[in-house]
């Protein structure tokens, strides 16, 4: 039987696995490590656009932060940049992971199945920090022709995705970042072996199908797909793909290509695809399966080109065209949401001498988690969303509450907001 998780038990999970986290500073610290993490959650938790913000919440309401999030002593702006400054960013990849135990132990998991068995894993990089004057060694640069310097922090986004779903389940996302004793630039790609091999530390046994776009679409990068044990869907692009576009197209020619068209709702699909081609030239023996892909409505005709591992057939090459292009929902439904609706992805909440960037940007994936798997599993949730029409209005609505009446949970104050 799938079970409803309410936001209480989302936050107390969440707590638990700050409470866990090893706290180095002196033994007479005032506020707990803990409470100042949970303090970070909260703001994110709320869409607070600002630590000014958080902090004027801070002194009109605290007995709601106290008693909605279970914090003791809440941190003034300035003490919470100070405190999370120093906090080992790799502490708060465990929570991710016990957030998504809840999810499998609730069934609610089950929801998002593709194919009848596996998981649809979108990845994609973003920036979320920009500046030419402060930075720190963790720090990627650009330099510029004019002898300026741009210092910036990008991460790997990771989110559980289905076509037929709005809602995105993120994993911990990898930060790409200057690695301690190196002085070059990280990048997505290195940072993407780091996500497999955590992924698969742990999600040993999950069952995963990759979609990525046509810049993963490489060699070295499939390899180690296959070596962690994971399916693939990823775009190519002729321009980078030369080579497996003419050996196709010469297959084509010698009538070695299945070609196979439908027709739904007015909409035609046509498809091209053939099984066991090599890669590229330097890569031979790298076989994939080649999809080709035409959508003509009336309206417009959209292309798209995949490679898998699956093999392609006439009854399977809808579905894996389908879940390839679901990989768009690491962008609008998970990077843009984080951007335009409230979390504030690229506003700088401090920047910090070594991880507060990052800290911050991993309490708001954390907070977004939290609000992505209430949408997916909390009949409550599910109600008042509906009623208040948008995410957007319900955050509204939800700071409005909190900061003029006493309430003992979030859930509670779902339920004021849809009785």
């Amino acid at each position: 039987m799938i079970e409803s998780i309410s936001a209480s038990s989302l936050i107390k999970t969440v707590r638990a696995g700050f409470a866990v986290i090893e706290d180095h500073r002196a033994s007479n610290k005032t506020i707990s490590l803990s409470d100042t993490l949970m303090s970070g959650f909260a703001m994110f938790s709320l869409k607070d656009s600002s630590l000014l913000e958080f902090d004027q919440r801070r002194q009109a309401k605290d007995e709601n932060l106290k008693a909605v999030y279970g914090i003791e002593n809440i941190p003034c702006d300035t003490h919470l940049r100070t405190i999370l400054d120093s906090v080992e960013p790799s502490g708060l990849r465990p929570i991710f992971k016990d957030v998504f135990r809840l999810v499998e132990q609730s069934q609610v998991l089950e929801q998002m199945v593709f194919m009848n068995k596996y998981y649809l894993l979108s990845l994609d990089g973003s920036g979320y920090y920009c500046s030419k004057k402060v930075h720190c060694a963790s720090c990627l640069q650009k330099q510029h022709k004019n002898g300026e310097t741009t210092y910036y922090h990008q991460l790997l986004a990771a989110a559980i995705v289905h076509p037929d779903s709005a809602v995105v389940i993120p994993l911990a996302p990898e930060p790409i970042v200057k690695q301690d004793g190196e002085t070059k630039n990280d990048c997505e790609r290195n940072a993407a072996k780091r996500f497999l091999a955590q992924l698969r530390q742990d999600h040993p046994d999950l069952p995963l199908i990759i979609i990525e776009d046509a810049l993963s679409a490489n060699a070295p990068h499939i390899r180690e797909l296959q070596a962690h044990d994971l399916r693939y869907i990823l775009g190519v692009k002729e321009g980078d793909h030369a080579f497996l576009f003419d050996y196709v197209e010469k297959a084509h020619q010698a009538g070695q290509t299945t070609v196979y068209e439908q027709q739904i709702k007015g909409v035609i699909h046509r498809f091209r695809f053939i099984n066991q081609v090599p890669l590229n030239a330097s890569n031979q023996d790298l076989l994939v399966n080649f999809i080709e892909y035409w959508e003509i409505s009336p309206s417009q005709t959209q292309h798209f080109c995949k490679i898998t591992d699956f093999t392609v057939t006439k009854f399977n090459v809808f579905e894996l065209m389908r879940g390839g292009r679901t990989r768009w929902k690491i962008e609008n439904e998970t990077l843009n949401t984080l951007k335009n609706q409230d979390y504030h992805l690229e506003h700088n909440y401090g920047h910090g001498q070594q991880y507060l960037s990052l800290v911050f940007v991993l309490l708001m994936m954390l907070a977004f988690l939290v609000d992505q798997v209430q949408q997916l599993a909390s009949s409550l949730f599910q109600a008042v969303l509906k009623k208040e029409g948008s995410r957007k209005r319900l955050w509204d609505h939800m700071r409005a509450l909190f900061y003029t009446l006493p309430f003992s949970s979030l859930d509670d104050i779902f339920r004021a907001l849809l009785y």
